[in-house]
């Protein structure tokens, strides 16, 4: 024991899902380890203030979170159910550099990435029970109710447990038939960490670097194209990420960040990804849009943006998955490649989409293009919808800040 302090509801945001995975895998069940770690931590917080905090924190949590669920199984007289479990050590030998504790955490996503539950159901289980968002985040991310996302995560609970789906990694073949849903899972995780759907922050870093993680040991998984596509456009993306607040925490938009900022480390990584994405055949659609993020990162200046070709890039991607998402980025990028009005045309042609006119990031599209083409009264108009709709601080202050602009522009 170390007799420094130590923040625990810091190493619960960063390990605490670490320390469930290796439970789940000792415990054999869910709601067991969950428990389990809970008391675990309860048990940190009673006890390293008098006695100090152990040299590996994470192994402590581990040993105590396991001892726990397995007395919890005794105290429940429920030793035949797991009586596997009992045999086990109580006090277990864990080493965190150990390949299997890191093995863990794949295990816990391709478990609740199974075919044996519904898409929507391994979405929101592994939000919630592998990266540790709360059901409304969960919720938000799949533009679902709270309750029935609460419910969804239950029932999967449930079906893991009952049809005894395998906490394991899959073998070769079963690999390429489960990676889309795991893919789009990873993804999710990162666009959760990088354009947090509330609250003060533009970024959780350690959510888009547990996304970032994933996909990187995903490569060395299942080194194919649309694994290193993934991973070099979140890669390319978190580039962008020092450059992205202010001093202040103020929203700074891609046409103005400083992209001396950027991380140039993480730029070549990317690009060294998407060049092996690149090889495999046919392009994907996480490699179609990290070779749109990978056009923004090869320009100096916001002004040498090779819009033709994002454009063109987006032509591919919204026929391989034709949204109202990706026509409204490709619409934003044919303004900039023509005019703000051939921009705003093709965005009008997206308001027969009724989950569009919902989506804040349309209306704040729109209330730039009409910005930048001079028309002031529909700016102001759209940014003030844009802004009834935004629930994160700093976009809200940056659709403040140009309302502000164009009412002093009168």
């Amino acid at each position: 024991m170390t007799s420094h302090q130590y923040d625990l509801g810091q190493l619960y945001q960063q390990q605490s899902r670490r320390v469930l995975a290796t439970l789940i895998r000792l415990l054999g069940d869910f709601a067991l380890a969950e428990e389990a770690m809970q008391e675990a931590f309860a048990a940190a917080v009673r006890q390293w203030p008098g006695e100090g905090v152990p040299d590996n924190p994470v192994a402590w949590l581990i040993r105590a979170g396991h001892r726990k669920g397995i007395d919890q199984i005794r105290r429940k007289q429920t030793a035949q159910h797991y009586s596997y479990l009992v045999a086990t050590p109580d006090d277990p030998v864990v080493d965190t550099d150990d390949p299997s504790i890191e093995d863990d955490q794949l295990r816990l996503l391709f478990t609740c990435c199974h075919p044996g539950l519904s898409m929507d159901a391994r979405v929101a289980m592994t939000l919630r029970e592998m990266c540790g968002l709360t059901t409304e985040q969960v919720a938000s991310a799949l533009l679902q109710k709270p309750a029935t996302l609460a419910q969804r995560i239950v029932r999967a609970k449930k079906k893991i447990r009952d049809a005894g789906i395998p906490y394991e990694v899959p073998d070769a073949k079963q690999l390429p038939e489960r990676l889309p849903g795991v893919l789009q899972v990873i993804y999710l995780v990162f666009n959760e960490g990088y354009s947090r759907s509330e609250g003060e922050s533009v970024v959780d870093v350690s959510l888009s670097a547990e996304a970032i993680r994933l996909a990187g040991a995903l490569t060395q998984l299942l080194p194919q194209g649309e694994v290193f596509g993934l991973l070099a456009l979140m890669l390319l993306h978190d580039s962008r990420r020092p450059a992205r607040q202010d001093a202040s925490g103020e929203l700074i938009t891609l046409e103005d960040q400083d992209r001396t900022l950027w991380n140039e480390a993480s730029i070549r990584q990317g690009l060294q990804s998407l060049e092996h994405a690149l090889a495999s055949t046919p392009m994907g659609i996480y490699t179609l849009q990290a070779s749109i993020a990978a056009v923004h990162a090869r320009a100096a200046r916001a002004e040498d943006t090779d819009w033709a070709r994002i454009v063109r890039l987006y032509d591919a991607l919204y026929r391989r998955q034709p949204s109202p998402v990706i026509a409204l980025n490709r619409a934003a990028a044919v303004a900039m490649r023509d005019t703000p009005a051939d921009g705003l045309a093709l965005l009008e042609q997206l308001t027969s989409h009724k989950e569009i006119l919902g989506y804040h990031l349309f209306h704040a599209a729109r209330a730039d293009l009409h910005r930048r083409a001079g028309n002031r009264a529909s700016a102001i108009s759209a940014y003030q919808r844009a802004l009834a709709l935004a629930t994160q601080g700093p976009e809200r202050r940056f659709l403040e800040r140009r309302l502000k602009e164009l009412d002093s522009a009168s």
